[in-house]
């Protein structure tokens, strides 16, 4: 008999926020309209201009982060919050807020432990060039790493559950943590899904603090650093095969002047294919070891993930 009974969904809408002034009062007011009975937070980054005041005024609980960058913020939500679904949006009044109940409805009905507001322009200045091409190319990364399960990882317009937002390690400092909650979801194998929803201009005084080329690259070496850590072997064959290549690509001249005069010209290309050979298998060797290390990691990952209840569901009362 199961141990669980379904219980009320309490949602707690998360806005991090950044010298957002001219936009996070209107956020606030759609959320609340939008999903009349959730708990709305707003997380201040250090912001020099009046963003705590206008949320407040706006009805929202205040919270602040110190250590400058969004993963800081997401890490510090994810850890003082409590709620059963947890919806996360920016700020900056780009996202629709009228999209938010279905995703809440998914979220639950499909059991599922992330939603992702897949953004569908409706204005040509929502989104700038270099952030269209970043986006196309980090995503189509991902996809080819980790797999192909969105189409849009850049996304801060998500809802999660309650057993992913406390699994989700958070390490990430800045814009690289919609990558890290993406491959996190992925890596476990957890129940997602997509959903399309208007994304829109920012309002008049709102600036967008994206770089796109700094944080852009940013991102890409997250990417290269998680399919290191969750996909060792792989990582390092593919440096073990190229190494390896690269070594039998000197050795044979080498071992074509040895077999037709007896003779080997060419020590130090000798010596430097062997070394590099040498590395190959060391580096492979080491993908066989941290792959193992890996999978016991992900195996307590999933056990902390799996001691939660699902969405809806409450220990029962002994």
């Amino acid at each position: 008999m199961s141990n669980e009974r379904p219980g009320p969904v309490q949602v707690a809408v998360l806005i991090p926020c950044y010298n957002e002034e001219a936009a996070i009062a209107r956020v606030v007011q759609a959320f609340r309209t939008a999903l009349p009975q959730a708990d709305i937070y707003v997380y201040d980054n250090n912001s020099t201009d009046g963003t705590v005041a206008a949320a407040r005024e706006a009805g929202a609980f205040v919270g602040i982060e110190t250590s400058q960058g969004k993963g800081h913020v997401v890490r510090r939500m994810f850890a003082d919050i409590d709620a059963d679904v947890y919806l996360m949006a920016d700020g900056d009044a780009t996202y629709d807020a009228g999209s938010a109940p279905r995703m809440v409805e998914m979220l639950v009905a499909q059991q599922a432990d992330m939603i992702v507001g897949c953004r569908v322009e409706t204005n040509r200045e929502a989104y700038r060039s270099g952030h269209r091409f970043g986006n196309v190319l980090l995503t189509s990364a991902v996809r080819l790493l980790f797999g192909k399960r969105f189409t849009d990882i850049l996304s801060g317009y998500r809802a999660f559950s309650r057993r992913y937002v406390k699994s989700f390690p958070a390490l990430s400092k800045g814009f690289e943590i919609e990558t890290e909650l993406t491959v996190h979801a992925l890596e476990l194998s957890m129940p997602v899904a997509e959903l399309a929803t208007p994304y829109g201009a920012r309002p008049e005084g709102s600036v967008s603090k994206l770089r796109t080329y700094t944080d852009g690259l940013k991102i890409l070496a997250l990417i290269a650093a998680l399919y290191r850590n969750e996909k060792p072997l792989q990582f390092f064959s593919i440096l073990s095969s190229i190494l390896a290549a690269v070594a039998v690509g000197l050795a044979i001249p080498v071992f074509l002047t040895y077999f037709a005069t007896g003779l080997v010209p060419r020590f130090p290309t000798a010596i430097l294919a062997t070394g590099m050979m040498i590395i190959s298998a060391l580096g492979f060797t080491c993908g066989l070891i941290l792959d193992t290390v890996t999978r016991g990691r992900r195996e307590m990952k999933r056990l902390a993930y799996l001691a939660i209840p699902p969405v809806g569901r409450r220990p029962a009362q002994s």
